[in-house]
Formats: structure tokens, C-alpha cells, sequence
């Protein structure tokens, strides 16, 4: 299965930015950082590459790769420490209070509702 990878829109923040800001201490690079994310989360969730670049872009996204700096400084290599973070992100839940206010529905892995809640903000600013 192909995986198209969108390139970000917010170099300066979210997950690239996050990323690109301690590469120099944990040796990764944005670029790579970006392209391995994307991909994993695509296959974990099933979001669109619209989704996918959306949910990485925001604030959420900084979120995300501070998840993924935590590893990275634990010894785990680039992949892995993605890897990890989308394991952890699927593993929690949406909860009552986030669906009332994103209209998330409760229940659904948090990675896959925001990933999906970006996916479709996408489509309407289309």
C-alpha cells in the first residue's frame, strides 16, 4: 500500500517544528521525522493524508512529537520512538468531556478521532 505523504504547512510550530528544535540533541531530522510519522499514523488510523499533515500541523502534532522526543532521549531510534508514540496515542481514549466539546464520539482511540476530527475540518474548508 502507497502512503502519500503531504508536506507540512507549518515548519515553525506542530509536529516539525517540535521535531526540527531538538534534532540537533537527538540526532533525527525533521524531513525523516515527518515521512515516518505521516506513515504510521495513515496506517494506524486510516486518515486521510489531509488528516494525517493537519493533525501533525497542530497543536496537537507539538503534542505528538514531544511524545516522540521523550523516547527518542530514552535510547529508542527514530522509528521506534514513532512507533511507540502512535502505540501509546491509539491506546488512549476520547473521553465524555472531549466528545462534548470536539463532538469527537467517546470511546474512539484519541489518535484516530483527532487524526479523523482533522480529516474532516479538511473537507469542509475545501
Amino acid at each position: 500500500m502507497t502512503t502519500t505523504i503531504l508536506p507540512t504547512r507549518n515548519t515553525e510550530w506542530g509536529f516539525w517544528g517540535t521535531i526540527d528544535r531538538i534534532e540537533h540533541n537527538l540526532t533525527t531530522d525533521a524531513p525523516t521525522a515527518w515521512t515516518l510519522a505521516s506513515k504510521s499514523i495513515a496506517a494506524a488510523t486510516g486518515v486521510s493524508p489531509e488528516g494525517v499533515r493537519d493533525f501533525l500541523d497542530s497543536r496537537l502534532g507539538r503534542h505528538f512529537a514531544d511524545d516522540v522526543a521523550n523516547w527518542l532521549a530514552r535510547g529508542d531510534t527514530l522509528k521506534d520512538a514513532i512507533d511507540a508514540a502512535v502505540t501509546r496515542w491509539m491506546d488512549w481514549r476520547i473521553d465524555r468531556r472531549t466528545c462534548r466539546d470536539t463532538g469527537i464520539p467517546a470511546g474512539l482511540p484519541y489518535l484516530t478521532g483527532f487524526a479523523a476530527h482533522f480529516e474532516i475540518l479538511a473537507e469542509t474548508d475545501a
